[in-house]
């Protein structure tokens, strides 16, 4: 596979983090494998999460293929750049030929990136996770490789302003020890050890990180440490509130696009 646009912008974003002095802490990367394929899970905080959860794999001279919603394909500047790197684009109404094309990047030994909370965690806590990334790891004969970021949600989260050329931003990127589930193990079990090492590591990630948000911007610190964030209850409540309008909006339009129609 040709990668002509992949590196660039590996070059761009680490030239860009560097300009503006992003204070990289980087743990466990000899974990990532050297060769093969493998499924990357990682936390989910900010809308960067796939350039620092991609950095995980660059000491390795790795390149991580991500499973990304279809709508970030259909964009007219991030669709082409997703394409060019060779990223899985997921159709919510046909998941079945995003679950077929990562296996097949994966038993070609591509390691594919999962973000599977599916949504940012507001939180910024381990949201529940499903099985599919172990469903995935197995059927490719491959490992499950957990990750947690943490910082990158200060630049760029949901509900919050881009803040993209902040400067001194600590980051701090730590990969766990490999999993590796095989057929005949119980998913359900197995999952909920992938979640429990992800926010064993998310943990380990706030706990030691360098700085202390000011008294204005406690938003981007968990409640359990004392920030201002929602707890993970208050944060499922906003996500479900959120789903149901957007529910309701696709209903009208499809309601207006049908009275068009008539």
């Amino acid at each position: 596979m040709r990668e002509l646009v992949y590196p660039p912008v590996i070059k761009t974003a680490v030239g860009v983090f560097k300009a503006l002095n992003i204070k990289f802490r980087l743990e466990g990367t000899d974990r990532i494998p050297s060769t093969g394929g493998a499924v990357l899970v990682s936390n989910h905080v900010s809308y960067l999460d796939f350039i620092f959860a991609g950095l995980a794999a660059h000491p390795a001279k790795r390149l991580v293929r991500f499973m990304a919603k279809k709508e970030i394909f259909d964009n007219r500047i991030g669709g082409p750049l997703m394409r060019g790197m060779h990223h899985i684009p997921v159709d919510r109404n046909a998941g079945a030929s995003s679950y077929a094309a990562a296996l097949k990047a994966l038993k070609s030994g591509e390691i594919v990136g999962v973000f599977a909370e599916a949504t940012i965690s507001r939180s910024f806590t381990v949201k529940e996770i499903k099985s599919g990334a172990v469903r995935m790891a197995v059927a490719a004969k491959v490992p499950l490789v957990p990750v947690a970021i943490w910082g990158p949600q200060r630049m760029w989260t949901k509900g919050r302003k881009r803040r993209l050329l902040q400067r001194n931003v600590p980051v701090t990127i730590l990969v766990g020890e490999p999993m590796h589930p095989k057929r005949g193990d119980d998913y359900e079990a197995v999952t909920r050890e992938l979640h429990a090492r992800m926010a064993e590591l998310l943990e380990k990630a706030q706990r030691e990180y360098p700085d202390v948000p000011r008294s204005d911007e406690t938003w981007w610190q968990p409640a359990y440490l004392g920030g201002t964030a929602p707890t993970p209850e208050e944060a499922e409540k906003l996500d479900l509130e959120e789903a149901e309008a957007r529910k309701a909006a696709r209903e009208a339009r499809e309601a207006r696009e049908a009275d068009g129609q008539g």
